[in-house]
């Protein structure tokens, strides 16, 4: 196994504290492996260069950002790692664990039908957002592994799409073109080529890290690092539901909402006034199904949510700010009705949610991201989480739970400088 240094000047070091990635032994072991395969699979060079993507979280926000809405969202150090070296021949090759080699030829970025669904697609669409809104691209080897679980709400498919932006920027664009940038060009890969109705949250928790407050009232993203710190462990269940079948439930609910805002004369519900909707509760029944009408209350209620648990995060407020967790649960599950597919009678989401409420410690619990399967998301005190993990091991196994970090910076290339022939260290 190969052997990799990373100097230790002031700007790796700093980047790996931004990242909340100090290069522990379990980093190194993730890269040294990846060296490893990427000399056995490409060209060995000595110019490998890393990268890292993280997972993101959703704190606040359920399904508003395709209304236009905010969000409150954050990045954790849960990450899709590349070891990655650029190439002369116009090809990407990325060999992701798991994975079938993607190979695309940057000739011929014209979209596949296909290829719709698959890696491939997502590589091809960020490249062609590039290409048409003016940024170089180039060829590169890859060799990639995500600890961001598939199927599970914290977003593995926008963290490689993201990767695949960073380096891109950095091989390429001398790192010239904002978060705002690669986050579309992920948008586009993941909506259009990949074919799955989206919006932009996960993109843009990924590009921006930290703990990011986003309005995307204006159809472009303006994000707001959050200056204040999280006092308690995040943790992320993964019920084992599987999300992979479910797009016609997630389109479901930006179709309905739409057709709220249509009965008004717009396109998205931000684009109407809250008392507006209030007033008009009464004329929409019968106009819309009931479902599409509860949607739209709880778009409305999780605006004012949002609102409120960022200015309570930044005044030190946690029990409010829990609250408002909680509730955008409560309203997740009645209004929103993205707990479960129906006829599900399962319903891990549900009851996952109770079990972790039930739970000395835990101060809030909720379904997290699209949902209707997939994962739950907990807030709890630190120092109960000894007992809390118990439970879980016992409820959910070892392997299904994560307690995760808030990570200060999004998707970036972590240190361009390795030695293969001395030994590992920080």
């Amino acid at each position: 196994m190969a052997s990799v240094i990373f100097n230790n000047n002031a700007n790796s070091s700093s980047v790996f504290q931004k990242t909340s990635m100090l290069p522990d032994k379990a980093f190194f072991d993730r890269v040294e492996k990846l060296v490893d395969k990427h000399n056995k699979l490409f060209a060995k060079s000595n110019s490998l260069r890393f990268f890292s993507s993280p997972g993101r979280i959703e704190l606040c926000g359920n399904h508003t950002d395709h209304q236009n809405g905010v969000v409150l969202c954050a990045a954790v150090n849960l990450d899709t790692l590349a070891v990655v070296n650029a190439t002369n021949d116009n090809k990407i090759k990325i060999s992701s664990d798991g994975y079938p080699i993607i190979e695309v030829d940057l000739d011929c970025l014209e979209q596949n039908k296909k290829e719709i669904g698959t890696s491939t697609a997502l590589v091809k669409g960020v490249c062609k957002y590039f290409v048409d809104n003016g940024a170089k691209v180039g060829g590169f080897t890859a060799c990639a592994h995500s600890d961001v679980f598939k199927g599970a709400g914290i977003s593995s498919s926008a963290s490689f799409e993201l990767l695949i932006a960073s380096i891109l920027n950095s091989l390429y664009n001398d790192n010239a073109l904002s978060e705002t940038f690669t986050a579309k060009a992920a948008h586009f890969a993941e909506s259009v080529y990949f074919g799955k109705p989206c919006g932009l949250l996960d993109q843009c928790a990924i590009a921006f890290g930290s703990i990011c407050f986003i309005d995307f009232k204006s159809g472009e993203p303006n994000a707001q690092v959050v200056n204040a710190k999280l006092p308690l462990s995040v943790i992320l269940v993964n019920t084992e539901g599987d999300h992979s079948e479910l797009t016609n439930e997630y389109a479901s609910i930006r179709i309905e909402m739409n057709e709220v805002a249509k009965f008004f004369g717009k396109k998205v519900l931000s684009e109407i006034a809250p008392e507006d909707f209030k007033a008009n509760i009464p004329a929409l029944r019968g106009k819309v199904s009931g479902r599409a009408l509860l949607r739209a209350i709880h778009f409305f209620s999780e605006q004012e949510r949002v609102t409120l648990a960022k200015h309570s995060l930044e005044n030190g407020d946690i029990n409010t700010f829990c609250n408002c967790i909680n509730e955008s649960g409560n309203s997740s599950l009645a209004y929103l009705q993205n707990c479960y597919p129906q006829p599900d009678t399962a319903q891990v989401i549900p009851s996952a949610v109770e079990v972790l409420r039930s739970l000395d410690g835990v101060k809030a619990a909720r379904v997290h991201g699209g949902g209707f399967a997939g994962t739950v998301l907990a807030l709890a005190e630190t120092d109960k989480l000894p007992k809390i993990k118990d439970v879980l091991d016992n409820v959910f196994g070892s392997e299904n739970y994560f307690v995760v970090d808030i990570r200060p910076t999004g998707a970036t290339e972590i240190t361009k400088e390795i030695n293969h022939d001395k030994h590992t260290t920080c």
